[in-house]
């Protein structure tokens, strides 16, 4: 048995260094690539697709649903209720460090990514790269890519020109594009667009770190 708890530990010992190593990984494969996505984000802002073009109060509203912690955090964030367990910078990750994102042990890499992607590059450029890459759902010409597309093509009008209750169905798609139907009437998106008028209200709060689905904010 002793022998056994031996061999269990030290399988346990390999398998974490190995994880630490494939997160470190991660991190300098970020270094190594943070000067070409920080020239892509730089062209994105100059063409007028950054944050701060989304229109006033915009992007305050997207990350208290997406990222409330975005502006503090290095990259990482398991407290702030409603935050989940991916941030925008390791959601960013997911889509700029990998070929084919599988869940499970990638998660260690993309974290690392992530924690490199905020060593190099400014909140501005992550966000502006996340808002380019973004999975939108589908529209009337096929999958829809990045936040600013899609805006255009469902509301042929960019970001600062909608409504509020249009840029609250772009953010409301974000957390299932799959699911969601930005084409037509759909009952799902519109109780995920109500939960988030509340958070944004100030009528409710996430039940905690993991309430993405916004159950905190569900009508009574």
């Amino acid at each position: 048995m002793r022998r056994l708890f031996k061999f269990l530990g030290a399988v346990f010992l390999l398998l974490a260094a190995a994880g630490l190593i494939y997160g470190v990984s991660g991190y300098f494969d970020a270094l190594s690539d943070a000067d070409r996505l920080a020239l892509r984000a730089d062209a994105l802002m100059a063409e007028g697709r950054s944050g701060k073009d989304l229109g006033e109060k915009r992007l305050e509203t997207l990350l208290m649903v997406q990222d409330p912690a975005f502006l503090q955090h290095a990259g990482l964030d398991v407290t702030t209720p409603g935050a989940g367990i991916t941030t925008v910078t390791q959601s960013l990750a997911k889509r700029v460090a990998f070929r084919k994102f599988k869940p499970g042990i990638g998660k260690i890499r993309q974290t690392g990514y992530a924690i490199g992607l905020e060593r190099k590059l400014t909140k501005d450029q992550i966000m502006a790269l996340w808002l380019d890459t973004l999975e939108m759902g589908r529209g009337p010409d096929g999958w829809m890519k990045g936040f600013f597309v899609a805006s255009q093509t469902i509301y042929l009008r960019p970001p600062a020109e909608l409504t509020d209750r249009e840029f609250l169905s772009l953010v409301a798609v974000l957390i299932a594009p799959g699911t969601y139907d930005l084409r037509q009437e759909d009952a799902q998106l519109e109780e995920r667009i109500a939960r988030i008028e509340r958070l944004v209200s100030g009528n409710c709060t996430p039940k905690g770190n993991g309430d993405v689905w916004l159950e905190g904010c569900r009508r009574e």
